[in-house]
């Protein structure tokens, strides 16, 4: 089965913008742009992330996205402040092929889910997951990891499955922004927990770091930030590598 490789843009409108462990952010360009460049590169996919929208109380900034979603054809993933189906039907309206929920379905209602996988199918509904570590378990967190939950990671990941989402995007608050290698241990536990896709992120800092994660927790799709952005390597880069070394890869 192939690995997906796929952009992540985390957005503080207008801005795409690099944190560290969800805070310290970094500006590196604008969404349109980043988005129309790994799409050039090969990318699989594009994910799309207001990662304040939640944590200011602000409304979803819907004419970005759609600047962003216009230069790809490709699936293209957005999430950050939705609270409600017609902010889905909204996103889907400009571009957008799959919704990312957190904040609104861990805090307020997890419900949110349900219904969105009867109305859209659960190819189009993403359960964004930020994981923090604990002594011997991982919390779900929200609004940019600045807000426990007290959600265990593993039994949320089996209710949101269970609930209708077709995919899992996992994040580490651990690993976030320092390019020291993903969580493995946790991409390992949640792979295995559920039979829906799960996309790992937070982590990559050198190739062999997305060589590792994938054969050892083999997980649907690799999600790159820093490593891009940063133009240390492109897609086409982390596509050739893999394929090197016996990973099957969209070329």
């Amino acid at each position: 089965m192939r690995t997906r490789i796929i952009a992540k843009l985390d957005v503080k409108p207008p801005y795409v913008v690099k944190p560290v462990h969800f805070e310290g952010l970094r500006k590196i360009d604008f969404p349109f742009n980043l988005a129309q460049k790994y799409y050039d590169q090969g990318a699989d996919e594009v994910m799309y992330i207001d990662i304040v929208a939640s944590l200011y109380q602000r409304e979803i900034l819907f004419d970005e996205i759609e600047k962003a979603a216009n230069t790809l054809f490709i699936p293209f993933g957005v999430g950050g402040g939705i609270k409600t189906i017609e902010d889905m039907s909204k996103l889907f309206h400009i571009g957008a092929d799959k919704v990312l929920l957190n904040t609104y379905a861990v805090q307020e209602d997890p419900s949110i889910i349900d219904k969105a996988a009867e109305i859209f199918g659960s190819q189009a509904v993403v359960v964004n997951i930020e994981a923090k570590k604990w002594d011997n378990y991982w919390e779900c967190y929200t609004d940019c990891g600045r807000i426990q939950s007290k959600k265990n990671v593993l039994e949320w990941v089996k209710e949101v499955e269970g609930r209708g989402a077709g995919e899992i995007l996992l994040q580490s608050v651990d690993c976030d922004g320092r390019q020291r290698g993903f969580d493995i241990e946790l991409s390992k536990q949640v792979v295995e927990a559920v039979n829906i896709p799960v996309v790992v992120a937070s982590g990559a800092g050198k190739l062999e770091d997305i060589k590792e994660l994938i054969i050892n927790a083999r997980p649907s799709g690799v999600a790159i930030a820093s490593l891009l952005h940063y133009n240390e390597y492109t897609i086409k880069d982390i596509k050739e590598y893999l394929s090197k070394n016996g990973i099957e890869v969209s070329q």
